[in-house]
Parts: C-alpha cells; sequence; structure tokens
C-alpha cells in the first residue's frame, strides 16, 4: 500500500444531505475532533484553529466537490492561508449507490488523507491512523445520536482499499484507464468475449461467468473519479469500485512531485463472503501493480516499479 495515503470509512445512519452539510462547517470540528478547534473565523470557508498533531495553529479551509453522484467535500490545512500542505478529500457515498434499489438507509464516509512526506514530523506519520480513526468514531456517533440513535448502527458495507503510486503523467494514466479495451491487459482475472467498446463489454471470469463491465470518468475539483462497475447478469450482482487518480503534485502541494496516485474503494458485505467478482482485496492490488507497470514503462520510468508501491521526493 502507498504509505503517504490514509484512509477512513464509516457507515452514518443518518441522511446525506445531514451528514455534507454538518461537515462543510468548518465550526463542527471543534465538537468531533481531537483537538482542531477553531479560534478564528477568515472567511466563510476558512478559519484559523488549533490542531491535533501539531504545537502550531493551522489554518483549515474547506471546498465543495461538485458532482451529481453523491456529495463530497475537500478540507486543506496549512500554516498558512492558501498554502495548504494537507488535503483531505471526503466522499458521502449513499447506500443507494453502492448496492441499487437497497432499502438501507444512510450513508457511507469515507475520509482519504494526503500526507507529505517532505512535511510531516514522525508523529504525523505514527499517530494519523489511531487519530482518524477514532475521530471516524465520533463523528459517526455525534450524527447518529442527532438522528435519533442510541447506540452505533452497523452498516451492511465494509469499505476497504487499495493505494499506489504511479510515476507517470496523470494525462496518460485517465486516457488508459478509461479505454475499457485496456482491461485485458491489467485485469488478469477477466477476458473479454467479442468486440469491446472504450466504455462497456462484456467479458468472462476465472469461473467462466459473464460480466458486463462498463467505465464512467469524470473531473472532481484538480483530480478524477473513475467508476468501474462489474455486472453478473446470471445473479443480477453488482460489484462497483470507485477509484480516485490524483496528481501528486496536488495531493501533496508539490509542484515539483510527478505521477499520481491510484485510489480505489471498494465495498464488501460484512455477513457473507463474495461469491461473485473479486473475492479478496489481493485481487484488486495485484491489478493496481499491473497498473503501475504498464503505467511507468509507457512513461520511460522503468526505474520506480523496483523502488516500491510508494511516492517518494527521490524517486527518479
Amino acid at each position: 500500500m502507498e504509505r503517504n495515503t490514509f484512509a477512513t470509512s464509516a457507515f452514518i445512519a443518518s441522511t446525506p444531505e445531514t451528514v455534507f452539510n454538518y461537515l462543510c462547517s468548518l465550526e463542527n470540528l471543534d465538537e468531533w475532533t481531537l483537538f482542531s478547534r477553531m479560534i478564528e473565523k477568515v472567511d466563510d470557508d476558512t478559519w484559523l484553529g488549533t490542531a491535533s498533531g501539531y504545537h502550531k495553529n493551522l489554518y483549515y479551509h474547506v471546498k465543495r466537490i461538485d458532482t451529481p453522484l453523491f456529495y463530497g467535500i475537500e478540507w486543506h490545512c496549512g500554516l498558512e492561508k492558501d498554502q495548504y500542505f494537507q488535503i483531505y478529500p471526503v466522499l458521502l457515498f449513499p447506500a443507494n449507490y453502492i448496492e441499487p434499489g437497497t432499502t438501507e438507509q444512510g450513508v457511507y464516509f469515507h475520509w482519504l488523507s494526503f500526507v507529505d512526506p517532505k512535511r510531516r514530523p514522525p508523529m504525523i506519520m505514527e499517530g494519523i491512523h489511531t487519530v482518524h480513526t477514532s475521530e471516524c468514531r465520533s463523528l459517526k456517533g455525534i450524527l447518529e445520536r442527532r438522528a435519533g440513535h442510541k447506540s452505533s448502527v452497523a452498516g451492511r458495507y465494509n469499505i476497504k482499499t487499495d493505494s499506489i503510486y504511479v510515476n507517470a503523467p496523470i494525462e496518460m494514466g485517465v486516457e488508459y484507464l478509461q479505454d475499457l479495451r485496456n482491461l485485458d491487459q491489467w485485469a488478469h482475472l477477466l477476458r473479454p468475449q467479442g468486440e469491446v467498446d472504450p466504455q462497456s463489454g462484456e467479458f468472462k471470469d476465472e469461473y467462466d461467468q459473464t460480466v458486463k463491465v462498463s467505465l464512467r470518468m469524470q473531473k472532481l475539483s484538480k483530480y478524477y473519479l473513475l467508476e468501474q462497475d462489474y455486472y453478473y447478469p446470471d445473479y443480477n450482482f453488482m460489484q462497483r469500485c470507485p477509484v480516485i487518480l490524483i496528481p501528486a503534485s496536488y495531493a501533496f502541494n508539490d509542484p515539483e512531485a510527478p505521477g499520481f496516485i491510484q485510489h480505489r474503494i471498494t465495498f464488501w458485505e460484512t455477513d457473507k463472503a463474495p461469491a461473485h467478482g473479486k473475492l479478496q482485496m489481493e485481487d484488486f492490488g495485484a491489478e493496481s501493480m499491473n497498473i503501475k507497470r504498464f503505467m511507468e514503462a509507457k512513461a520511460g520510468n522503468l526505474a520506480t516499479f523496483d523502488l516500491g508501491m510508494s511516492y517518494m521526493p527521490d524517486h527518479p
């Protein structure tokens, strides 16, 4: 896994609109975070406040993500206004996005963090998982209590992720991954059946089951969202995998950082093992390694693959 990328997720038994509006208000950080406390309002979307992982105050800025599919925001943090070295995208997947037609009411909160290896102190590296996981629990509890619940509400799905650094221009990655005709090269468990279009096609999986695959690419803020849907018509089963492609220069606020981070988001039912589609996270991770290898070779960066899955400032 890419070691500069951290993901935290939770099911929240509240409406997407309620969760979105709560997160857009930076003052609410006072209520659910470990010690992000807003001190001075700079403008409608920016505050100066204390921080859980620093002895210095930080500027906090919130930006809304424009997408018709689900709500989303970005939090930005930095020591100076408009000079933000930490970016935290948050995506709010309604339950019926994961499982169309479901009766489950609630939203799946996915909080993504990028921490620049040039700037982070060891405490951030060692503590971010603990703090963000506990803060996520706090957020869930507050919003579910406001919705009338007396205890934690379990969701039908768990979110698991796979992240990898690719040392190739993001434009190259977008062009390659949004064309389904390239799937046969990097997805080793699927075989094309007949003519495959750039955005849709039929495949067979490792058990010779029919899989209809479709892709949709859209731009979010400074990065991209690629939706990958794997539908098994014989079982009326859909496995959905949204993918974020974000330039390393934006993720780490470093114009010298080449390449991009690929972050794949997957949803797994909590009460039963999958019978179709990818059966384990390693299936997604293996595909990501293939994508990294092909993209970096295409970009002429053959040495980077040997260095591992993570962005490092001294990558060749």
